[in-house]
């Protein structure tokens, strides 16, 4: 429920501000934009939206990589800066330099195995650096736009902080949160505190809940890509206890026309689920990939099971399907054929990440 002036006259208002937002000039400023799902989305945002200009902040942790957008060095509608979300004065002068329109939000620690061994950068980059963008946007929007009602702060969350399902049932967005890792308890409280600036402020934002993403440019340490890299370089793939747990997959092209669509035709003070429909066990996933390449089950490798391992992900898109218009087009026969190919095309650009992985060894990526 709204619970303010500020957020009655943004509803209330919310028709006429979408023509509105159509006829303005935007930049966005998109942090975390070096990684898996930023960079896919500013390649998106390129192809669909020629005339925006974006902006893209990254701090380059170990899975930010610049690699990923080199294709547009020479953009001038795009503009790369190194820097990290919780730099209070970096972030401000972007806002106020760029005259941004929207923020969107993909910058985060986002490895679970990398939370459970150490969970206090987690809580420094997920919670710290989503407050310090709320409260500058907040600032700016009052001061610079004054609270131009156009303006989209859109947090990318995941479907983790709701915790595990059973066999049965999905997540919709009223479900409580139950997160099981310290990452996902950290995406937790950066959604609180988005959801706490719209209903205080009327900050005009918008949480986006995306289910377990695969396809290009993802990080070798991650379960698919993991999978397909050591499959290329004929070694065992490694699978958490008896790979029972179940995922809902989705391909990163649909996750990224579902955030340009939250941020286009979303509700402010909304959250919406964005699932993939594609649920599947962990030791399903592996055989497929096993029969894609012609391997056998001798290939596959039973490791430990991690702590706090969510047994069942699933998410409910009634919401983003009758409100937006919105459902995924990627089947996953369709998006794995596409994942293996830009893999085995692009080794020049995971091999060296693969061999950074190795010598850390701080995960189950490391079994050869």
């Amino acid at each position: 429920m709204v619970s303010n002036q500020w957020s009655v006259l943004i509803t209330d208002h919310w028709p006429l501000l979408r023509k509105e937002v159509k006829h303005l000039k935007k930049a966005v400023l998109i942090t975390g934009g070096c990684g898996f799902i930023g960079s896919n989305f500013i390649r998106h945002m390129r192809k669909t939206h020629p005339e925006l200009h974006l902006i893209n902040l990254d701090k380059l942790s170990y899975s930010g990589n610049p690699e990923n957008l080199k294709a547009l060095k020479d953009d001038p509608y795009y503009r790369f800066v190194h820097g990290d979300i919780t730099d209070e004065h970096l972030v401000w002068s972007l806002l106020q330099e760029n005259r941004i329109q929207a923020l969107v939000h993909f910058a985060a620690e986002s490895h679970v195995d990398r939370s459970i061994s150490g969970p206090k950068v987690f809580v420094q980059t997920n919670i710290v650096g989503t407050h310090v963008l709320l409260d500058r946007a907040m600032q700016y929007w009052t001061d610079t736009l004054s609270r131009e009602p156009s303006f989209r702060f859109v947090h990318i969350s995941t479907d983790e902080i709701y915790g595990t399902l059973g066999k049965n049932g999905s997540f919709s967005e009223e479900s409580p949160f139950r997160p099981n890792s310290p990452y996902a308890a950290t995406k937790a409280a950066a959604d609180l505190l988005v959801r706490a600036y719209f209903e205080t402020y009327g900050l005009p934002t918008l949480i986006v809940r995306p289910s377990n993403n695969y396809g290009p440019y993802q990080f070798p340490e991650k379960f698919i890509p993991l999978m397909i890299t050591n499959l290329i370089e004929a070694k065992c793939v490694p699978i958490y206890g008896q790979g029972l747990n179940i995922r809902d997959w989705i391909f990163v092209t649909d996750t990224c026309r579902a955030v340009d669509r939250i941020m286009d035709r979303g509700k402010p003070g909304e959250v919406y689920n964005v699932g993939g429909e594609t649920e599947k066990l962990n030791i399903d996933v592996a055989r497929y990939l096993l029969a894609f390449f012609g391997k056998d089950e001798f290939f596959l490798s039973f490791v430990a099971d991690r702590p706090g391992h969510d047994l069942r992900y699933a998410l409910n898109n009634s919401k983003i399907q009758a409100q937006l218009d919105w459902k995924p087009t990627v089947a996953f026969p369709e998006g794995i054929q596409l994942t293996v190919a830009w893999y085995q095309a692009n080794e020049w650009w995971w091999r060296p990440l693969k061999e950074k992985l190795t010598k850390e060894s701080k995960g189950f990526w490391s079994v050869s």
